[in-house]
């Protein structure tokens, strides 16, 4: 499980943070903060994976507390999720080391999408890891994983299909390392078995995916669906 601390001056956006959290399969959180100061007492105790950071805290800024972090040695990573979205404030995220940068207000597809990102990086780099960056390819898997998928065009979305739940399967099958059944697809995006193959359907007439057919001992194939780079 990755252990999450969730900062929000606000006590209700905090809950509904946390609760969004608590949605993703593999995260959990371990501990919520009011402040600047409640959040770095937090980290140095130790047992933090992530933190989910506000800009605009009551006794200094997130990214004046990341700053405090880092000069600690306290290497926590850090997703921002703040209302500030002026330039200054992303580039200042971007050189402290901030691996994504959302804006409120946002939905949970768009929270979902980065978490799952987030934990495709842990696994990349625990794989590699495990035997040395040896190389370019390495290095460019581990970069790689943090990338999210460019959401949709409206155009072209058949009725009943929304955007948010589209971006949700590409996120997913872009960061997947290996081509994935419906069955996969639902279990990692939470929807039914029967929305995600409506959706991969769609996705795979419309050229943004690849189907492939695997065969198992029933003789009856499974289709398997692999992201197409644009």
């Amino acid at each position: 499980m990755i252990d999450v601390l969730v900062v929000d001056d606000d006590f209700r956006v905090a809950e509904i943070n946390a609760k969004y959290v608590g949605k993703v399969p593999g995260f959990r959180v371990a501990a919520r903060a009011h402040s600047a100061a409640q959040a770095l007492t937090t980290v140095q105790r130790g047992g933090m994976d992530l933190v989910l950071l506000d800009h605009y805290l009551p006794d200094r800024t997130g990214l004046e507390l990341v700053h405090r972090m880092r000069e600690q040695g306290i290497g926590t990573d850090v997703i921002m999720i703040t209302a500030a979205g002026d330039v200054a404030t992303v580039q200042q995220a971007m050189r402290l080391g901030a691996l994504h940068y959302l804006v409120k207000p946002f939905t949970f597809a768009a929270l979902r999408t980065r978490l799952e990102s987030y934990a495709a990086l842990r696994r990349t780099v625990d794989r590699v890891g495990g035997r040395g960056v040896t190389g370019q390819e390495q290095v460019d898997r581990i970069f790689g994983a943090l990338r999210t998928a460019p959401a949709p065009a409206s155009p072209g979305l058949p009725s009943g299909h929304s955007e948010p739940t589209t971006d949700l399967i590409c996120g997913v099958l872009h960061r997947a390392d290996q081509p994935l059944s419906a069955h996969e697809v639902a279990a990692r995006t939470g929807l039914s078995r029967s929305t995600a193959q409506r959706y991969l359907r769609h996705l795979e007439q419309a050229g943004r995916l690849r189907l492939s057919l695997k065969y198992g001992d029933t003789g009856r194939p499974e289709h398997r669906y692999a992201w197409v780079a644009p």
